[in-house]
């Protein structure tokens, strides 16, 4: 009897092992198939998403001269049908490269838009009647119907447009004080001065001592203004003298038409 209960024993052991093998086996088998199945999941969901195409362009930025359509279609050529694959890079350089753009920011935002953040050049001046001078004293070109506003012109050498403009600036800021501007500045090749003045006053600077000279005719123009002779105005002033000037001046109007008329 001992004996047959010991086999009996020995049998339910072996029956037992036998469903835990299977039932490892079975559990092997199912996490084998879900990690499969994920993967395959993920791999479509990726998949899915790097086809995703760009839907969104968002444009924005400080555009005073640049309009949406000018972006639109400097970017027309990029393919856009692949979120991951669209060359932020190609779209920067298509749009710097729009005659008003200054600056260009472009990045993608997770799923499908890309956003482009342009800044536009600020133009200071005309430059030698077909260009333009931003602030920083580099010249461009660019659709000049777009100014709405009222720009000085600059005269001068090729290269030397900042020396142009840095003078500009500091001449203006003496002359504004007498409530005057300069509307032409011309720089000769050997870099001599001539100055148009909002009032249709000529000043010529010559090549030295500008801040200087550009002092005494304010100090001075009053005077000159209040002893012109009747029905004369002030053509130029000829400020190339060591101590002094030289006035020329302008028959008034009434005068100029009378004489044509005889």
């Amino acid at each position: 009897m001992a004996k047959q209960s010991h086999t009996s024993v020995n049998e339910v052991q072996s029956t037992q092992l036998h469903w835990s093998f299977w039932l490892g086996v079975g559990f092997f088998v199912v996490v084998i198939v879900s990690l499969l199945s994920f993967s395959w999941l993920v791999t479509e969901r990726l998949s899915a998403d790097e086809s995703a195409p760009v839907t969104s362009v968002s444009i924005s930025g400080e555009m005073s001269y640049t309009v949406p359509k000018d972006i639109e279609k400097a970017i027309e050529n990029i393919n856009l049908g692949n979120f991951f694959k669209v060359d932020v890079n190609r779209v920067q350089q298509q749009v710097t490269e729009l005659p008003w753009v200054y600056s260009v920011s472009v990045r993608k935002k997770w799923p499908n838009e890309l956003k482009i953040y342009v800044v536009d050049q600020t133009p200071i001046a005309f430059w030698n009647g077909d260009f333009l001078i931003n602030h920083y004293g580099k010249a461009f070109q660019a659709d000049i119907s777009r100014v709405k506003h009222k720009l000085p012109a600059f005269f001068g050498p090729e290269g030397s447009e900042l020396i142009a403009l840095d003078n500009f600036q500091k001449l203006n800021k003496l002359l504004d004080f007498s409530e005057l501007s300069i509307d032409e500045l011309v720089l000769s090749e050997r870099f001599s001065w001539l100055l148009t003045l909002n009032d249709g006053v000529v000043l010529n600077l010559g090549r030295e001592k500008r801040n200087e000279r550009i002092q005494r005719f304010i100090d001075v123009y009053p005077q000159i203004k209040a002893q012109s002779e009747e029905n004369k105005q002030v053509d130029y002033v000829d400020l190339r003298y060591d101590t002094g000037l030289a006035v020329g001046w302008k028959p008034f109007l009434a005068n100029t038409i009378e004489e044509k008329r005889a």
